[in-house]
Order: structure tokens, then C-alpha cells, then sequence
């Protein structure tokens, strides 16, 4: 079996308000793909990771990863912070 792919993925969607079909629409994948994806129901190929990572134009890193992702307000604001 393989190791789950965290991912970032409905988040940043959100952010740019981008529907999971004009996403699917845009990397060639049905929309519940998407879906199943960021519920990590999912594990995207290295193909389709690149093409999802391409069109928000973001490193690959910043939307998978074989970790689980720290909280953003970890990233921007410190570990310590209140």
C-alpha cells in the first residue's frame, strides 16, 4: 500500500476560487477526483500533481507533501506565537 499524500489542495482552491470543476476541467480528471484528492481518499500520480501545481502556479511543495502540513499560522507567524 502506499504512503498518504498530504495536500493543501482545498485550501488553496478556496483561496482562489477555483471549483473543483474548472480544476478538473483544466488538468483533465474528472471533478470528484478532485474531491477524493484533497480528502486523501486519493493519492494524485506525479503527473497530476505537477499539472495541478502548474495551474496556481505554485511549486509542487507548496500544495503535497509526504508529511503532514504545519499549520499556516505556524509558517508565517512562528511556532511560539499566541
Amino acid at each position: 500500500m502506499s504512503e498518504q499524500v498530504h495536500n493543501r489542495l482545498a485550501m488553496v482552491r478556496a483561496e482562489r476560487k477555483v471549483s473543483r470543476q474548472s480544476l478538473a476541467e483544466a488538468v483533465g480528471v474528472h471533478y470528484q477526483t478532485i474531491g477524493y484528492i484533497e480528502r486523501g481518499q486519493y493519492n494524485p500520480s506525479l503527473d497530476l500533481a505537477l499539472k495541478i501545481s502548474k495551474f496556481f502556479g505554485l511549486p509542487v511543495e507548496a500544495l503535497f507533501s509526504l508529511e503532514p502540513f504545519r499549520p499556516l499560522t505556524d509558517e508565517v507567524y512562528g511556532r511560539n506565537q499566541p
